[in-house]
């Protein structure tokens, strides 16, 4: 029986007949479902699925929307997994927690804090749902641990068939090996098992550094830190690094008012206000970029884990992401920089680097090398072509693969050599979505039709 609410919006269940738009996160990409689901368990998640599929419609699932690209946008069929939370349960003996795929990241970390454990390494930013995450090969930096993704050790998923299919090493691994970066081309994810550790400290100390050392020492920094990261602020010799490195403690957090003032008041709030000045003003980027890579001062604080690498990011912007080979990485950074110092841009954010571990996942932007990762951004609402089309110039030559959830132009032809796997993840496809239920505009230009 279906229900008409006081807005003229048609339910059934967990559905409703949309005309409103969805967006992004970052606002740059807009589409219009023909419905919203948001079912309440994998089995509810697995009907409406067969439903699309007998009404003719795609299906495409959004966490919080914090993709770049139009990878989750649909005009058929919307899933939000926002009622498929939670934790279902701990195995202390595996040393595994199985969560449902719509869980944020931010309330994953808390939960396994509180039962002393915690993820190996992860990404600054837990907004996004743990299916979402890892779907897009979303990644922090470590000499060792790997992106989220890597740390999976078995998914559940929804096929085009309606089924419920479960994978990992043992079962059904040829599906494991691809879908744990699935793109959201093979199937809905409705609950993933990540492995876990007791929880741990890390000690970070941040630093600044001026960009030809970072770079001559960019290697050794590397080999010696767990997880080394750094920020070149463009039109500067600036940069800031940060070291994390487990530690026996005691745990040290920043002060209440220090961490508020380097986290909330200059990397958000006036860093909101430079953005916004620049954005109206361009000429004044240079001046302004000069000023914000001295006003972070070095800093060292021990905590757990969750609360060292991630932090708050309220700033809207877009964002650029290539993965290179990491022996490529300086090369291309150097490149970057003189491009910048060469041409007319204005260019407000910070350039960020990053590092990985080769990893074993078909379209993992780390599958079977060592990866450096350099992201650009741009705030919210500036013209970005310009600047991110000549930076992927730069990366493309280095063999440079896109993040999946970033901006990018490459196609199908191009990624197919960029990643030796990609014919096995797209007879994969072919055998898991014959029909392309789950393709999208976004999904025909990287992975063919």
């Amino acid at each position: 029986m279906s229900t008409t609410t006081a807005a003229g919006t048609a339910e059934s269940g967990g559905s409703r007949t949309t005309g409103s738009p969805w967006r992004n996160w970052a606002g740059n990409v807009t589409s219009r479902p023909v419905r919203e689901v948001s079912p309440a368990s994998a089995e509810e998640l697995a009907e409406e699925v067969r439903r699309a599929a007998a009404d003719g419609l795609r299906v495409k699932t959004v966490g919080t929307g914090h993709s770049f690209t139009s990878i989750a946008a649909t005009d058929g069929v919307l899933i939000r997994p926002g009622l498929l939370t939670g934790i279902r349960r701990i195995d202390r003996e595996a040393m595994t927690v199985t969560v449902e795929s719509g869980t944020p990241l931010k309330r994953l970390n808390v939960a396994l804090a509180r039962e002393g454990l915690s993820l190996t390494n992860m990404g600054d930013i837990m907004e996004q749902t743990v299916a979402g995450a890892t779907s897009t090969g979303t990644h922090g930096t470590g000499r060792d641990s790997a992106s989220i993704a890597a740390q999976i050790r078995e998914l559940e998923l929804v096929t085009a068939a309606g089924e419920l299919l479960t994978c990992s090493e043992k079962e059904n691994p040829e599906v494991f090996a691809a879908a744990r970066i699935g793109l959201g081309a093979l199937g809905v994810v409705t609950a993933i098992t990540f492995a876990i550790e007791p929880v741990f400290l890390l000690t970070a100390r941040e630093e600044p550094m001026t960009f030809d050392r970072v770079t001559s020492e960019f290697d050794a920094l590397h080999a010696e830190n767990e997880h080394f990261e750094f920020y070149w602020f463009p039109h500067t010799d600036n940069c800031n690094t940060k070291r994390n490195n487990r530690s026996a403690g005691p745990a040290a957090p920043p002060g209440r008012v220090s961490g508020w003032v380097e986290d909330e008041l200059l990397s958000n709030g006036l860093f909101q206000v430079a953005c916004s000045l620049g954005r109206a003003v361009p000429p004044v980027i240079p001046s302004i970029a000069k000023l914000s890579s001295r006003a972070l001062s070095a800093r060292t604080y021990t905590d757990i884990p969750y609360k060292v690498f991630t932090s708050p990011r309220r700033v809207r912007f877009l964002e650029m992401e290539y993965a290179l080979p990491r022996e490529a990485a300086v090369g291309a950074l150097r490149e970057l920089k003189a491009m910048v110092e060469r041409s007319p841009l204005k260019v407000s954010f910070p350039v960020e680097v990053r590092t990985a571990p080769a990893d074993d996942i078909a379209l993992s932007t780390a599958s079977g090398r060592e990866t450096a990762y350099i992201a650009v951004h741009l705030y919210k609402g500036t013209p970005h072509r310009g600047y991110f089309t000549a930076v992927e110039r730069i990366m493309t030559a280095h063999g440079g693969r896109p993040h999946w959830g970033k901006v990018h132009t490459r196609d199908a032809a191009y990624l197919a050599r960029a990643y030796p796997r990609f014919a096995e993840f797209t007879a994969l496809r072919d055998r898991l979505d014959p029909d392309r239920l789950f393709a999208n505009d976004y999904l025909r230009r990287v992975l063919g039709d």
